[in-house]
């Protein structure tokens, strides 16, 4: 059987991104390891730190920088983390200085808001519907 182990995302640049995640969000650092000109830089959720692993994967690479710039220019989100009450979250993470493009939308079912990740990306924080 399958399992998601490391999922990754291109990263303008990795020492920015691991601080922005680790500092800002709260991901734990997982793996620094060496890995030709760069680093495989891991990062966890502390709620699972035995879980998936986020590459913060250098954008070097022309098809990634391009792939990088096209998700932001369409606003669609590189990734999407998922938190219990995305308003609360929305709340905290600006108390610290994180930049929104959409707020969260309260009225619907899947309550998300889209914030800039200062190293190229925009990420979602989705609140999803309670099972019932």
């Amino acid at each position: 059987m399958l399992r998601i182990t490391v999922t990754s995302l291109f990263v303008a640049d990795q020492a920015k991104a691991l601080d922005f995640y680790t500092r800002v969000l709260g991901f734990l650092p997982k793996t620094d390891e060496p890995a030709g000109g760069a680093r495989w830089l891991t990062v966890v959720s502390p709620a699972d730190p035995d879980g998936v692993e986020l590459l913060l994967e250098p954008n070097s690479n022309p098809i990634a920088g391009t792939y990088q710039q096209a998700l932001r220019e369409a606003n669609i989100p590189a990734t999407i983390f998922g938190v219990e009450d995305a308003v609360a979250e929305y709340e905290r993470l600006r108390g610290l200085g994180v930049e929104f493009v959409s707020p969260p939308d309260p009225t619907q079912p899947v309550i998300m808001a889209v914030l800039d990740d200062t190293c190229g990306n925009l990420i979602g924080i989705v609140q999803q519907p309670s099972a019932g």
